[in-house]
């Protein structure tokens, strides 16, 4: 009797190489220079989208998609753009358009803005994800899946 290769599925843990593209070319990530990354599906280290455009592929298969907007990192929120004191900020923080900046949530948990802009009294964040509002192109080369038992 002759074991199936194993598809993906959600849970499973999957070993592959992946890029994220704008589709202009411009790479954003991308792992096919360097060593493949090993994830456990369903535990938020990839968007539920992009899992679900591995679920089925099995070890040796490689595929590039186009997600639009809405399938990739979903369409940016202008609700999600803040202007804070410039007070809220350490005295002696180089703020500039572009930086990342990490917040503490009422929870615990970090999350991440892009300061859009700034003036002496407020700066302007964007809790957007960075990809939000863009297609993009996710290609992946799986080399290993283990699905739970």
């Amino acid at each position: 009797m002759s074991e199936q290769t194993p598809e993906i599925t959600p849970s499973g843990e999957v070993t592959l190489h992946f890029a994220i593209a704008l589709c202009d070319g411009t790479v954003i990530t991308t792992t096919f220079d360097d060593e493949p990354v090993t994830l456990t599906l369903g535990t938020g280290n990839l968007t539920e989208n992009l899992e679900k455009t591995l679920y089925g592929l099995k070890p040796g298969e490689k595929q590039s998609l186009i997600l639009e907007v809405d399938n990739a990192f979903g369409p940016r929120d202008e609700e999600k753009a803040y202007s804070m004191p410039r007070s809220a900020f350490p005295a002696d923080m180089a703020l500039e358009p572009e930086l990342v900046v990490s917040f503490a949530t009422p929870a615990g948990d970090e999350l991440a803005g892009i300061v859009q802009e700034l003036d002496d009294e407020q700066v302007k964040v964007d809790f957007n994800h960075p990809l939000a509002g863009h297609d993009i192109v996710f290609t992946v080369e799986i080399i290993s899946v283990n699905n739970p038992e």
